[in-house]
């Protein structure tokens, strides 16, 4: 599986472009903004996209996502149906963050955990992983060993919690019942900062050691 890092908006947001080289078919995963950015990125790697997909519905993960799917005409899947409330949310969100006026869309499917997704002949696993946001999910990938986490953990942190119904031990439990679960090699690709691995974020991550939270 060939992951390529687009950071968008002024968060910094890690957008994710998986690809499937076996059939050059493409997928989008939290395309939070600057659609047009997105779209040349993938004029330049000559894929073809057949899917969006969304680990949470925080603004700047999903910001893009119906403006790129009518585009492409794909269609918007994930993340669980317990991040409804941040869709609904969308115009209150702009105005949070700073972002363009946007109205309410909705995905065409939500995701449940035990799922599985498709791009091309690559299958991801999804797993629910809530208390950054209540719908948040992951999408792990066994044949490479990659886990795209959005914003459940980084590296040498976690997701915040203090947003609306944002749990935080909700979600180390979610941090160490599934991501913890994954062996040490698996790569984490988190919606913000650097790539880690498991391995490094059981060793010294203070928030799964307990030194914080």
């Amino acid at each position: 599986m060939k992951v390529k890092a687009v950071p968008v908006t002024g968060f910094a947001q890690n957008c994710r472009i998986i690809i499937c080289e076996q059939t050059n078919k493409a997928a989008l995963v939290d395309p939070g903004g600057d659609a047009d950015k997105l779209q040349a990125e993938l004029a330049a790697l000559n894929c073809h996209l057949e899917a969006i997909y969304l680990t949470h519905g925080h603004l700047d993960h999903v910001g893009a996502a119906k403006q790129l799917a009518e585009h492409f005409s794909v269609d918007i899947i994930g993340p669980h149906l317990d991040d409804k409330f941040w869709f609904d949310a969308l115009p209150m969100q702009a105005q949070m963050f700073g972002f363009a006026p946007i109205t309410p869309f909705y995905p065409t499917n939500w995701l449940n955990h035990g799922d599985t997704i498709t791009v091309g002949e690559l299958e991801l696993s999804v797993r629910h992983c809530p208390g950054h946001t209540p719908g948040h999910v992951v999408f792990y990938h066994q044949g490479s060993e990659q886990v795209i986490v959005g914003d459940v953990i980084f590296q040498g942190s976690v997701g915040r919690t203090d947003f609306p119904k944002g749990d935080s031990a909700q979600l180390l439990e979610s941090i160490k019942s599934e991501i913890l679960s994954f062996s040490d090699e698996v790569a984490i690709l988190p919606g913000h900062g650097p790539n880690t691995t498991v391995g490094h974020e059981r060793k010294t991550n203070p928030f799964i050691s307990g030194r914080f939270g």
